[in-house]
């Protein structure tokens, strides 16, 4: 088993690189998931976004391995804020508030399932996670984000909680239902197909003296 002091525990490169990756992969898709897609009668259940937020679990289960779930935490923590900071900007509040709520939700979801399942064969943790993260992620995003109606048990809708704190909000109404079966569909297809490039860069990731792995040797 390696000895702990061969390595610094955390390599700062590393972990600036996971934060930019996963900022960058969140306001990317804050913005594509405003464009349906325009094909074949896809634009009723289906964005654009469905095809690059799948590489967010991607980035969070690499750092899983890399650095355990603590610190894989503050990366999503860091790429929360920065996500939501800038998605103001490049989107709306609303899609900025959608976003920010459901990448925390599933995201402290996917390191929390991808942690206790470690010691499983090399593509279940990645796998799993992501498939039950995505549907967590799915459901509340699109919920937040495009249903226009008075929120169950509150009496009043986005809008209207929005206008409370002084910020102006337009609900633009998409069949948000459709929309969210189309995007978590893609989604699972999308963990699927991302475990090429996991099981890859599995065999050149070396994990730190925090992670799980490690420990294991």
């Amino acid at each position: 088993m390696p000895q702990v002091s061969e390595r610094p525990a955390v390599e700062k490169k590393d972990f600036v690189i996971a934060v930019l990756v996963m900022i960058v992969m969140v306001v990317s898709s804050n913005i594509l998931v405003q464009y349906p897609v325009e094909f074949g009668g896809l634009d009723q259940v289906l964005t654009w976004g469905a095809f690059t937020y799948p590489f967010v679990f991607l980035v969070s289960d690499l750092s899983n391995r890399r650095f355990g779930p603590a610190y894989t935490r503050r990366v999503a923590y860091v790429g929360f804020i920065a996500g939501v900071l800038i998605s103001v900007y490049l989107s709306t509040p609303r899609i900025a508030l959608a976003s920010g709520m459901a990448f925390l939700c599933s995201q402290l979801t996917d390191i929390t399932i991808f942690a206790r399942m470690n010691q499983k064969v090399w593509w279940m943790p990645p796998f799993v996670s992501s498939f039950i993260a995505s549907a967590i992620d799915t459901v509340v995003f699109f919920f937040l984000a495009f249903y226009c109606g008075a929120l169950p048990f509150v009496g009043i809708d986005i809008s209207g909680i929005f206008a409370s704190f002084g910020v102006a909000d337009t609900c633009e109404s998409l069949p948000w239902a459709t929309l969210a079966l189309g995007d978590y569909s893609v989604k699972v297809a999308m963990a699927l197909l991302a475990l090429g490039p996991y099981g890859y860069l599995l065999s050149k990731i070396i994990p730190t003296a925090l992670s799980p792995a490690f420990r294991r040797g």
